[in-house]
């Protein structure tokens, strides 16, 4: 593996860390330079994040020995990391939802003077990091739970500006950002770093890897297996280091063919949005929805689901292949019924019961299937639960185990299983890859192939254009709240997407 040039201002040795018998870090090392962009790549479960755990001084490694800048380093809190200057931005957010932006941005760093808040300093603070974001409309009064998750993603990286960091920490801090924010969080990264701050930069995007990194390292089972400078690498080798094995495809496809409607929305209007949308979904189709965050697509689809109110406009799901299309009651359980699921963007706060067991979590759309009278068989559960754990190769001790113990993509499979094990007819998808390893995102491809051929209609919503593009039959464009376009994926490229999506022609 490649060494920087320059003296490394964080050096990680023989790393080791072990949760009972599980060994999830195995001798690990990395070495960052100041002013670099570091990637730190691998698979869900891979390490990483306990990786950076032990950076940020959540976690006390059992072996192993760290420098900052050629001295020893061994913080005894997450305050002590960063207050030596370590910042974190995690991929699950961890804002205090009912607090407002500014509270969050300066939370822990609050400035005062004879017990006295400063605020007028602390907002200009505030307001001068937003605004390296280029988001001047992320105001600091704003609570943060009025925000959309993508919003919310920016102001946890307005947090780490407002220290005065060495090492900024970026856990896929993408994830929920349009291309145009991406852009513009590049163009942050790379001024950091004419500043000398160091980025680790941890992303399952390879493309946005070779864009922004200059050197790389890859952990696969809890282990280095593999570096070196990206712009020397072949995309398809750190792919290999990743997985351990070729992967012939990224976007497999299987062959479906769409059949009769399945889901009909007319007029459809929430209370902000969607604003009137007229859309047809068929078996055996995927169906992609497109559009920048505050586009309405996220709005359309909880309108969709029943978790908001419909203003005006009519949802209408087809119960049984063949029968009239039929109106449903304009809640979850009523969609539930006919055969409708739904993954949410947020996991974390409402895509999952993160405390219940994986078993809990997979079969909670669909307990008849595991229980009688009103009682679980918790055997049956267990087993049915342990079907899609090995379906979806989610790395877990067993069904048992508690959700939250999950890395983020693991958890992400567990959200997609239980619309499997749910056998629902309509799938509706808020990015269900956010967060997922190029592995696991392979698998959901083909899944999703797979259900299309067996009649299944699926509305794929993601921000990753060339996931759109990849697998679905057509795509859809919002476009402050309404649909502006609808048309096969072979007549669209990305720049007619994005076209599109900032009203332009599309």
């Amino acid at each position: 593996m490649n060494a920087p040039l320059t003296p490394s201002r964080l050096t990680m040795r023989n790393v080791v860390k072990r949760f009972g018998a599980t060994l999830a870090l195995d001798g690990v090392h990395l070495e960052v330079a100041p002013g670099e962009a570091h990637a730190l790549i691998g698979e869900n479960g891979a390490g990483k994040s306990t990786l950076m755990k032990v950076l940020s001084g959540a976690l006390r490694p059992d072996a192993g020995e760290m420098q900052l800048d050629g001295r020893p380093y061994r913080p005894a809190n997450p305050l002590d990391a960063r207050q030596t200057g370590i910042a974190m931005i995690y991929q699950e957010l961890t804002l205090a939802p009912h607090l407002t932006v500014e509270e969050n941005v300066t939370l822990g760093i609050e400035q005062a003077r004879w017990g006295v808040l400063q605020r007028r300093p602390m907002r200009a603070r505030v307001r001068a990091a937003l605004d390296e974001l280029s988001h001047p409309d992320i105001h600091p009064d704003v609570p943060v739970r009025e925000l959309s998750v993508g919003a919310q993603q920016l102001v946890e990286v307005a947090r780490a500006l407002m220290t005065d960091a060495r090492i900024i920490v970026m856990d896929e801090p993408t994830s929920s950002l349009t291309g145009e924010d991406t852009a513009h969080l590049f163009a942050l990264i790379r001024r950091l770093k004419t500043h000398g701050v160091s980025v680790i930069y941890i992303s399952h995007f390879l493309e946005e890897v070779r864009e922004i990194a200059d050197r790389f390292t890859v952990l696969r089972d809890g282990a280095t297996v593999g570096g070196g400078r990206v712009a020397d690498t072949p995309l398809r080798r750190i792919i290999e280091l990743m997985v351990g094995r070729d992967l012939a495809e990224m976007f497999p496809r299987v062959p479906h063919e769409p059949g009769e409607v399945v889901l009909e929305l007319h007029g459809l209007s929430g209370p902000r949005m969607p604003h009137g949308v007229d859309l047809a979904l068929r078996r055996g189709e995927i169906l992609g929805l497109s559009g920048l965050i505050g586009s309405g697509r996220t709005e359309l689809l909880r309108a969709v689901f029943g978790l908001d109110p419909v203003r005006a406009g009519r949802v209408r799901v087809a119960v049984v292949a063949g029968q009239p299309v039929t109106d449903t009651g304009a809640s979850p359980h009523g969609r539930l019924a006919p055969g409708v699921g739904m993954v949410s963007e947020d996991r974390k706060g409402e895509g999952l019961a993160l405390p219940m067991s994986v078993a809990d979590n997979v079969t909670l759309s669909r307990l008849d299937t595991v229980g009688r009278w009103g009682f679980l068989n918790l055997r049956r559960q267990r087993h049915a639960a342990q079907r899609w754990v090995e379906h979806l190769h989610i790395r877990t001790q067993g069904p048992r185990q508690a959700t939250w113990d999950l890395s983020g993509g693991n958890q992400q499979k567990v959200a997609v299983a239980r619309l499997l094990h749910q056998d629902a007819d309509v799938l509706l998808l808020d990015e269900p890859t956010r967060g997922i390893d190029v592995g696991a995102k392979v698998e959901i491809f083909r899944l999703m192939g797979e259900l299309a051929a067996r009649g299944k209609a699926i509305l794929f919503v993601s921000s990753y254009l060339p996931e759109l593009l990849g697998v679905c039959d057509r795509i859809a464009v919002m476009s402050r709240g309404r649909l502006v376009a609808c048309r096969s994926t072979d007549s669209w490229t990305e720049p007619d997407i994005m076209a599109a999506a900032t009203g332009g022609t599309a």
